[in-house]
């Protein structure tokens, strides 16, 4: 593993980084602390106090224009040394300087005029100010990196060292208006300034201290949208939204990462990492909305996206189930298979025709309503019987319903499992049904080739023709109520399954003498 405290170009990252931890935050948590409390008091009064107020504003403005100049270099180089150290100790003076000493001089002059908040916030401005006094006074002189030493390795350090070996490891990761921000910085007033300014703007805002607390919010809420910081102690930003990508359930989330540093790597990190956005301290409040406003969209319009995908998928499956309550499975699954003609030629099937007997009678002295429902009752359980037995429902023809044994799949009992089903139709008929009398049926089974195919653009049907179609047809009319009349040709299909029947050799219109079978 490669020593980073031996890499200049390390060194001189980390020393930024160490700066930006130290300087930028605070410097920015005293410019948003200083927005807030001037538009208040605009609103709120005192008026008086304005002037005092603009003044800090403008000295908050100047310090991080500075500050953000001082930070254009990625890091000191050893010609730029000199400069870089002036800036630090003495120009950023000038405006911290006027910061805490005019607001001193607004809490001394209206504390008894000032709302509540404001002076609380007055007061996070002086504290904050003072800090920032003291860290630069506490940052190590660059010229160490002249000398070719390392920075010494304290907390902040550690973290910025961290933060590097992070960028390092460029290992593979499985990549609305209002919404659930989650912001997640270590710096307690990054995160108070944060909350108030997003909450005052109608987000539903949780802060997480740690990249680890983050996590464990993140498992237990639902979010829009993640707010995080870069440099963090126990898992920096980049480490964050690498576990926050690579995890399924929470992909989706949009991720802006915000930090201090000027190091276009770290940027580069970050989108590669997955990250929405990267704003730069010290952070502007209108490109703040807009980037937040560009992130909610964007995550509106992919759960959109979701919905109409799933809606998509929904419309599909029924559309499926109605097409497979048309159609044979089997068929269906042509289709899908980019088949444009369905036509097959089957050597043996077993075709059976029912018919109402006297439904014309039935029909004519039933209510619409009643006939309807009635018939589509029972064709009900004639599909169910269908289904039980194996058998392919055809159509139905009026009072008459049509199926098939042995297709779209051949089998060999087909005669078997027709009669079957025939005997199964008449005893369901027979039973009556809401107090109304029952029906009855005549049947008629004729086994042989069909060919068998789908037929029509619109109102599509898969449908049988052939010579054994018409004399099923020829089976079933020429039968008696209650009764099943079977063709020779089905009779002896039966082989020892044949069941006591009457034999009959008929003259059949179209067909001439004929034996039949009446079970």
């Amino acid at each position: 593993m490669t020593n980073l405290a031996q890499s200049p170009d390390v060194d001189r990252r980390i020393y930024i980084a160490r700066l930006a931890q130290n300087i930028v935050d605070p410097a920015q948590v005293i410019l948003g602390y200083q927005e807030l409390i001037t538009e208040e008091v605009r609103e709120l009064g005192p008026s008086d106090a304005l002037p005092d107020l603009e003044r800090i504003l403008s000295a908050a403005r100047q310090l991080n224009l500075l500050i953000g100049k001082l930070f254009d270099v990625e890091a000191p180089q050893a010609g730029n040394v000199p400069a870089f150290d002036a800036v630090l100790r003495h120009d950023l003076k000038t405006p911290v300087t006027a910061i805490l000493g005019y607001s001193e001089m607004v809490i001394e002059d209206f504390a008894d005029a000032l709302p509540v908040h404001v002076l609380s916030d007055l007061s996070k401005v002086v504290y904050e100010t003072r800090k920032l006094l003291a860290q630069i006074d506490e940052t190590p002189d660059s010229s160490i990196l002249k000398e070719g030493q390392a920075p010494s390795v304290e907390f902040d350090g550690m973290i910025a060292a961290n933060l590097v070996r992070t960028m390092a490891d460029r290992s593979p990761i499985a990549a609305e208006r209002a919404g659930r921000i989650l912001i997640v910085d270590d710096t307690l007033s990054n995160r108070d300034l944060l909350c108030r300014r997003l909450g005052r703007e109608g987000h539903v805002v949780v802060a997480a201290a740690s990249g680890e607390e983050a996590l464990r919010i993140i498992c237990e809420q639902d979010f829009d949208l993640v707010l995080a910081d870069i440099l963090m102690p126990d898992l920096n930003g980049i480490e964050l939204l690498a576990r926050l990508k690579s995890d399924r359930r929470f992909r989706d989330i949009s991720v802006v990462m915000v930090s201090g540093l000027k190091d276009d790597a770290a940027v580069t990190r970050c989108i590669e990492a997955g990250a929405d956005d990267y704003l730069r301290k010290p952070i502007d409040p209108v490109l703040l909305r807009a980037r937040i406003a560009a992130c909610l969209e964007r995550r509106r319009w992919r759960e959109r996206e979701k919905q109409y995908l799933a809606q998509i998928e929904f419309e599909k499956q029924r559309a499926d189930a109605l097409l497979q309550a048309v159609l044979p499975k089997q068929v269906v699954s042509r289709l899908a298979g980019g088949e444009d003609v369905i036509a097959d030629r089957i050597d043996v099937v077993t075709i059976i025709f029912a018919d109402i007997v006297n439904f014309t009678e039935f029909a004519a002295r039933t209510s619409p309503a009643d006939l309807v429902q009635r018939l589509g009752d029972l064709f009900n359980r004639f599909d169910e019987l269908a289904d039980q037995f194996g058998v392919e429902k055809i159509k139905t023809i009026g009072d008459a319903y049509m199926a098939a044994a042995g297709l779209p799949n051949p089998r060999p009992d087909h005669a078997a499992v027709g009669v079957a089903f025939a005997r199964a139709l008449i005893a369901e008929t027979s039973v009556c049904t809401d107090h109304k009398p029952p029906l009855m049926l005549r049947i008629g089974i004729h086994s042989g080739p069909v060919v068998a195919g789908l037929i029509g653009r619109k109102r599509f049907i898969y449908d049988v023709w052939g010579h054994t179609v018409n004399v099923a047809s020829r089976m079933e009319s020429y039968g008696m109520p209650g009764r099943i009349q079977i063709s020779e040709t089905t009779f002896d299909a039966l082989g020892d399954r044949q069941l006591a029947a009457h034999r009959e050799v008929m003259d059949i219109r179209g067909i001439g003498k004929y034996t039949t079978y009446l079970l």
